[in-house]
Formats: structure tokens, sequence, C-alpha cells
């Protein structure tokens, strides 16, 4: 009965074990991407604890765009026995860029009308909410009213108070898809105005790191994740932008359960660059001239950033950007994690004396390891500004060369 028991109790154990190794194969599988890029001539192979790579032979990929010179497919093993997943390497031309560290200006309008908030009207003695009836939400982009393009928060107010109370049909873009309705305004008791109950944004301004700048042509990369208004979280829809000069002029240091900031002002209203694209990545555009005197160094594959030493290039001061030494805690293949594929810790003595660690204001900052870009700072642990999170710089590298070049890459005269 004893040795019944035993035998029944380790093939149960088994059991368990092999469950638990089979979901975590299964895991890792899933948080691998099913393509990489390699620079041409240089061997694939993965960072990640217990992780390794060998290239499948006879099974080459031909090349699919002037920057890829083909590739291949490998098999990715964990403990160097069991397959967890095949994946298609890209080899590529190794790209080099200027890590900059230096705070830029937004000045920002939206593609359409953002949706900010909802509100209930007095009217006719009761409460009511047009807008609600209506079937739009905070987050919406109002793109039109009756036909008519709209761009500006005061064309929205304007043809509601002058429909005379009559419905007019709303367009709106909520996520990837297109709604119309029928909005019916009501007279206000408290001015005798049409109104539909709606909050409106069509700009926003604000300040940041640049991450990179490109000599070929002038795109640049920066912020490390998208401009989100801030009572809807959603990202902007950006109609055009400019970037203008900025001046740090103070720290609010960062503490655990708030949030520092750098503090700085538009020293000038003299645009410095165009803003092309707000992309949950980062922002993008085109850098009229380089803003620092840093050499070029090569982009970082994601596959070789590694968890260890590392350091960050962040502008505190009139001083402009400094090294400050930080390391990277842990590397995260997942692409649902666009803007955290990196956890970070501050351990330079003078970062940590003069903004606690990540402090808003720092997104964008460029991450250097081992003579490469590796990523960009993007958020801080609000209950830990000690740590954060990062962005590969290969992500934000593919979203700038994706960009259509610009038609004028200097001020206007």
């Amino acid at each position: 009965m004893r040795w019944r028991n035993f035998f029944r109790k380790a093939a149960v154990t088994a059991a368990a074990a092999s469950f638990l190794l089979f979901s975590a194969i299964a895991l890792v599988g899933r948080q691998l991407p099913a393509e990489f890029q390699t620079v041409a001539g240089r061997a694939f192979s993965l960072s990640g604890p217990g992780l390794s790579a060998s290239r499948l032979p006879g099974d080459e990929i031909p090349a699919s765009s002037a920057l890829e010179e083909g590739g291949y497919r490998a098999q990715v093993k964990l403990l160097g026995l069991i397959p967890v997943k095949t994946v298609a390497v890209r080899e590529v031309a190794e790209t080099e860029v200027i890590p900059c560290g230096t705070p830029f200006g937004i000045q920002m309008y939206t593609n359409g009308v953002m949706i900010v908030g909802i509100s209930e009207i007095q009217s006719g003695g009761e409460i009511v909410n047009p807008a609600k009836e209506a079937g739009l939400q905070p987050g919406d982009i109002i793109l039109q009213i009756n036909g008519v393009k709209m761009e500006q928060n005061e064309q929205v107010a304007q043809t509601i108070e002058g429909s005379g109370g009559a419905p007019v049909q709303v367009t709106v873009r909520r996520g990837e898809t297109l709604h119309e309705t029928t909005l019916c305004p009501v007279l206000s008791d408290v001015d005798a105005l049409w109104k539909g109950g709606l909050w409106v944004r069509d700009s926003t301004a604000g300040i940041g790191t640049v991450t990179f700048y490109q000599p070929e042509d002038g795109k640049f990369g920066g912020l490390g994740h998208g401009v989100c208004d801030v009572d809807t979280a959603g990202l902007m829809p950006l109609r055009n932008g400019k970037l203008v000069p900025v001046a740090i002029n103070g720290i609010v240091k960062g503490e655990r359960g708030r949030a520092g900031e750098l503090r700085g002002y538009f020293s000038s209203d003299t645009p410095v660059g165009d803003l092309l694209a707000n992309l949950e990545t980062g922002v993008y555009g085109v850098l009229w001239s380089c803003p620092v005197q840093q050499e070029a160094v090569p982009v970082a594959m994601k596959q070789e950033v590694v968890s260890g030493p590392a350091q960050i290039l962040a502008t505190l001061d009139e001083n402009g950007p400094q090294l400050y030494d930080i390391r990277i805690e842990s590397v995260n293949y997942d692409e649902t994690a666009k803007t955290k594929n990196l956890v970070l810790s501050v351990t330079d003595p003078v970062l940590l004396e003069k903004t606690g660690g990540i402090v808003q204001g720092m997104s964008g900052s460029p991450i250097l390891q081992n003579g490469r870009l590796a990523g960009a700072v993007t958020h801080v642990f609000v209950n830990d500004p000690t740590h954060g999170y990062g962005i590969f710089a290969e992500n934000m590298l593919a979203a700038a060369q994706s960009l259509s070049s610009a038609t004028d890459q200097s001020p206007a005269a």
C-alpha cells in the first residue's frame, strides 16, 4: 500500500512538473516576436536566460526591402535542448545615429477635435445630456459636422451654436473605426446658447527629450511613448506640430508615491523642426540641425540589449546632456509591451541626489550600452522613482525610418 501511494504521488508530481514546464515553454514562445533583425554578417543570439538560437540550414528568406539583405530562420531553444519557437531573422545594414538627450518643446495640433468630456446641460428647466444621448464618448475624434471638416475647438462650438437647435450629423473616429451619429443641441438656460454638452481639445504642448538624430536626413525620434490627452489618456491624433527650444530651470525630486519632474520653459517661439508623427512608441519628425555635438553610434538590435550596466544621457540643467549610470534589470521581448521592453534602475549617486531617479521630462533620454544606442527611458515607477521602464531603440528607429521624407527640411524664409 505504501509503495502504491508513493508511485501515485510521484506520478502526480511528475504530471505537475510537466504541466509547469510546458506552460513555461508556451509562455516564452508567446512572448518571443515572430521576427528579429540582425546586422548582416553578425551572429544571431538571444540574451534571455536559458535561451539559445541556431540557424536552420537551407531555410533562407529573400530580401523584402532595400534595407534588408535577406535572412534565414532560426530555432530558439530553452536550456539548449527544448525547442520553443522558430523565428525569422532579417539581415539589415547597420544604422548609426547621434544620441541626443536634449530637451525639446512640442506644439501640437490634432487631426480632428478630441472629445475630452461630456456634460449635462440645464435646458427648459430639465437636466439633459445631448452628447451622451447621441452615443458620443470621451476619446472620440470629431472629424466632421454636417460634412464640414472640424479642426479647431471654435469650429465645433460655432457650428453647434449656429444650428438653431436643428440636429447635426457628427462623424467621429473611435479607435480604428468611423462612426456617424445625430446630435440634437439644446438651448442652455444659463447663457441662452445652443449646446451639445461637449468638452473638446484641438491642441497640446509639452516638454520631452530627443532620443536620436539621423544626420543623413535630419529625422529624429523622441519621448519613447506617444503624447496622450491628459483627460482621456488617448493618443492625440497629429495634424501638424512644431518643435521649439526648451531651457530646464528646475527639478522636482521624485519621491515614493509621487513622480518628480524637470521644469522648463519654451526659450523661443522660433521652431527648430517639424513634428510628423505621434505614435505609441514616441514622437518623430525632422530637426533642421543636430541639437548636440556627439559622435554617432550604432543602434543595438533588441537581442543585443542585455541585463547589466548601462548609461542614460539626460539634461538636468544648463550644462547640457550628461551621462549617468543605470542598470538594465530585465529585458522583455513581448511585442504587446511596446514601451516597456526594459526595466531600469538608477545607480548613479549624482542623479539620485539631484532627481531621486527617473522623473517626468526625462522620457526619451537615450540608453547606451556597450557602445550602442540600446533604447530610451519611457516611464517611472511611481512607487519607486529609482526604477522605470525603457523602450528598445530598434523599435523607435523603425518608426522613424517609416516616415515619408519631409519636402522641406529647413525653416521657411
